[in-house]
């Protein structure tokens, strides 16, 4: 299952809103690169194959390749918007280690 804290959820729709992306699924995935060997992504999604993995949390649909899940299962997103900076920070427990940065990571 990948988590969505209520920070998270409110920022996503925020951007969708802003971005007129309303109603679609946000995807998460993993790709190859970053300092670490493995990066995050997210992006707004209208489809969903019958290979994805799919979760809701707070009227936010969470769309999942079956590879990425591989990787990111019981990861938690959130979002931070505190003095270090803001933006979304992944919490996986996959994760065998981080760059400095939290944007890539290897397993």
């Amino acid at each position: 299952m990948i988590h969505l804290t209520e920070q998270a959820v409110a920022q996503i729709k925020n951007v969708q809103e802003l971005e007129q992306k309303s109603g679609l699924n946000l995807r998460v995935s993993v790709s190859g690169g970053g300092c670490s060997g493995l990066s995050y992504k997210l992006d707004f999604d209208s489809t969903i194959s019958e290979k994805d993995k799919v979760f809701e949390h707070g009227g936010v649909k969470v769309v999942v390749d079956g590879k990425s899940y591989l990787y990111l299962n019981g990861m938690t997103l959130d979002f931070s918007s505190g003095l270090n900076g803001k933006g979304f920070t992944f919490n996986n427990p996959n994760a065998k280690k981080s760059c400095g940065c939290g944007s890539s990571f290897s397993a």
